[in-house]
């Protein structure tokens, strides 16, 4: 499936593109350019399941003005999570009849998120070897899993070492018993997701995340089916691509988050390949991100103050973005990262980097963020949001960097998500 995005301009007095609507293939349309990003909630609790803190939060961004709302990790199963708040699948998903109450749950979410009109887009997760020590319920020692038996390295040198060695296992390689109840787990999810009422789900294939681990020469060393060629590394989620389509409605979007290639040629032409494999598979959008726990690039630094000309280039991944549209020029392109100002997302658009502008960070800082960007009476000046970076305590001098980074970064946003949920006013980063 190759269909290129249709493009509603609703009636409005402005000049800027970042209100136009976008249409995806399945029909679903998003009434602006703006669409808010996943973020780690840490709000599902022992149960993990969606919780009123939670809905809260959505409530709030549901009045937004976004043009969608991604949700944060929804792993698709609760033995294995990223983090010991997530929200998950607690076991076989057998249809909305025999799941009452289990559905009944999950439609308030979908109702808190879309209650305004604004569609919502779950991300559904499988951590695989970077499923924390005692996120899940699988015990301390129980190894994760993945497609190749390579342990998560956090850092260099012995320090690096230990911690990485006290947080995780050692994954055990998946064999194709694995991999077909995985399949069926996320094919449960959106399944379910559908049942609720969401009006689509994304496939977490970014920040080194299992699906990541599968398409990543990297992390997957397999010589089967699934291992050995780009087309080979793709086929785990090629087939979990078919498997939901055949059971959710025509309507309901797909969509994926995939990362960025290094910019060596074979790294760039391998995911090329496989983003074309994705187009084919029939998704809807898919969202260029990039890094994972061993190279957080997801959670780079945020920007400070900068000249007209470098700002108009904020996203952190708008050179891949911007190549590989050429390759694929009628995929819906969502690009996320870096983001802060107007003017920064209108020459992502301008330029036919993307159709649609991930919003992470600012939205757990002003919920209604694209209201300012819209607002044609605010100028350009004006018409942004400048994070500084996370101040780190000083013990944490001591502890791999990179594992501080987005720790820290994870840390604070979310506790201004639990502000957000309380009615309390946010505070951006000081220093």
């Amino acid at each position: 499936m190759n269909v290129k995005p249709t493009l509603f301009l609703y009636p409005t007095t402005m000049t800027s593109p970042l209100g136009d609507a976008v249409k995806l293939p399945c029909g679903l349309v998003f009434p602006n350019r703006f669409v808010k990003s996943a973020l780690a909630e840490l709000m599902a609790g022992a149960e993990h399941k969606p919780t009123p803190t939670m809905l809260d939060v959505y409530n709030q961004w549901a009045q937004g003005g976004w043009g969608a709302l991604i949700t944060g990790n929804v792993q698709v199963d609760v033995n294995h999570l990223g983090t010991p708040s997530d929200p998950a699948l607690q076991g076989e998903y057998t249809g909305k009849e025999k799941n009452e109450a289990l559905v009944a749950t999950w439609a308030k979410y979908a109702q808190a998120c879309q209650q305004h009109g604004t569609p919502a887009i779950v991300q559904i997760c499988h951590p695989g070897r970077q499923s924390f020590r005692g996120a899940g319920n699988r015990g301390l020692f129980v190894p994760a899993i993945a497609p190749s038996p390579i342990p998560v390295q956090i850092g260099n040198g012995l320090l690096g070492w230990i911690v990485s060695k006290i947080m995780f296992t050692v994954p055990r390689e998946m064999m194709q018993a694995d991999i077909d109840t995985v399949t069926r787990q996320f094919v449960d999810a959106a399944l379910l997701m559908a049942d609720s009422g969401f009006s689509g789900i994304e496939l977490h294939g970014a920040h080194g995340y299992l699906i990541d681990q599968f398409l990543n020469p990297k992390t997957n060393l397999r010589t089967d089916a699934y291992g050995g060629t780009p087309e080979a590394r793709a086929k785990f989620v090629v087939d979990i691509i078919a498997e939901i389509r055949k059971v959710v409605p025509s309507n309901f979007c797909v969509g994926i988050k995939l990362n960025s290639a290094d910019h060596s040629s074979s790294t760039f032409e391998e995911t090329m390949t496989q983003i074309g494999l994705l187009v084919e598979a029939g998704i809807d959008f898919l969202e260029v991100s990039g890094g994972s726990y061993e190279d957080p690039k997801m959670m780079s630094s945020t920007q400070t103050q900068k000249s007209a000309r470098t700002a108009a280039r904020e996203a952190f991944f708008i050179e891949f973005a911007t190549e590989a549209r050429k390759r694929y020029p009628n995929l819906v392109f969502m690009l996320t990262g870096g983001f802060r100002s107007r003017t920064g997302a209108e020459y992502a658009v301008k330029e036919n980097a993307c159709d649609l502008i991930g919003i992470g960070r600012p939205a757990a800082i002003d919920t209604k963020f694209p209201q300012l960007l819209l607002d044609e009476s605010v100028p350009d000046e004006t018409a942004q949001l400048l994070l500084n970076k996370v101040p780190a305590p000083f013990y944490t001098r001591f502890l791999p960097a990179k594992l501080i980074g987005p720790g820290l970064e994870s840390a604070y946003y979310g506790g201004q998500l639990y502000r957000i949920a309380k009615g309390l006013k946010t505070m951006a980063p000081s220093v």
